[in-house]
């Protein structure tokens, strides 16, 4: 039978033969024209990477990378600043700084100041993203609670400070409501530094709640409405729904609040004066640092490498408490 030039089964017998083994691999091993010219782009643009990236790889190098250098070989020196001499201690500083009573209780103090103001603004905005979802005026409220973070930590001290003295609206509001026996002399050092992290609270939990808010209007409303019609209640929902898919965001203010709390300092100077030293119950790393520094105590001459010792000891604290909070918050990818 013979079949027609032009018929279906001649075409067919036509790419049949066009698809031979031989002739398909060797077509599809050789590389197309676009391929060639997208190849080149891409090594285009590699090229012109560098000469982008160059101005702001400088200005990174000179104003982090050499200071931090810097200050990490002048904790191994003793050195009281210009015009006096360099002498190399290696890790004289450290073994000092360790073995000091002053250092060791700055140390405590800021690691129970940052995890104390940690936990109680966690524990606001776990609250926040409970009520204010389902609160009219919500954004008026939110926008309340940030006035304090944008307020300068000295006022804060300062504001708090007066409020906590001893003939302060705290002791007197107390003896009004015949609560005599309650008021104390705040202020004093055996009770300093849990009205700092009254002050710290307040300054700060506004931000982390108006950050995590912000998580919580990403979620589909859908969600909530699902959870309703099942009979969920605000805490069903909020353990269910809200706090798996925050979980990232969480995770980020958790590191914003270690860095912010670790370098704690302007609210405890406020509180204390500056007329001279801080008591040893209210002073931070940063603020034994700025001692240090500035020959606050040692005689009044500035002790440089002490200084840059407790420096990078801050932040070693740091990275240490970012790694762990990352651990803690790792988990697989949700699926929405």
């Amino acid at each position: 039978m013979t079949i027609a030039r032009n018929s279906p089964a001649a075409e067919a017998g036509s790419l049949l033969s066009a698809e031979a083994p031989g002739s398909s691999l060797q077509d599809r091993s050789r590389p197309s024209g676009r391929g060639r010219v997208g190849g080149a782009l891409q090594r285009e643009r590699r090229r012109m990477y560098l000469p982008l990236l160059l101005p702001a790889l400088i200005v990174y190098i000179m104003l982090f990378i050499c200071p931090a250098l810097f200050g990490m070989a002048l904790s191994f020196s003793s050195w009281a600043g210009l015009g006096s001499p360099f002498e190399w201690v290696g890790i004289k500083n450290y073994a000092k700084m360790f073995s000091s009573p002053v250092f060791l209780s700055s140390f405590w103090n800021t690691l129970v100041l940052t995890a104390v103001v940690g936990i109680a603004i966690f524990l606001i905005a776990c609250g926040a993203m409970i009520v204010l979802r389902t609160t009219k005026g919500h954004s008026f409220i939110r926008s309340a609670v940030f006035v304090p973070f944008i307020i300068s930590p000295i006022a804060i001290g300062l504001s708090v400070s007066f409020l906590f003295n001893p003939q302060g609206l705290i002791n007197t509001a107390l003896g009004a409501l015949g609560l005599g026996g309650l008021q104390r002399p705040w202020l004093a050092p055996d009770d300093i530094l849990q009205v700092i992290m009254v002050g710290l609270t307040w300054s700060a939990a506004g931000f982390y709640v108006v950050l995590l808010m912000s998580a919580v209007d990403g979620i589909p409303a859908s969600f909530y409405e699902a959870a309703q019609i099942e009979g969920a209640n605000l805490l069903q929902q909020f353990r269910n729904i809200t706090l798996p898919l925050t979980r990232d965001m969480i995770s980020v203010a958790a590191v914003l609040w270690v860095i912010a709390g670790i370098k704690t300092f302007e609210i405890i100077i406020a509180f204390t004066g500056t007329a001279g030293d801080p008591p040893l119950q209210a002073r931070s790393l940063a603020v034994e640092q700025y001692l240090r520094v500035t020959g606050g105590h040692g005689g009044g001459i500035p002790q440089l490498g002490s200084a840059a010792a407790i420096g990078v000891v801050m932040t070693a604290i740091t990275i240490i408490l970012i790694l762990l909070s990352r651990r803690i918050s790792r988990r697989e990818p949700l699926e929405m």
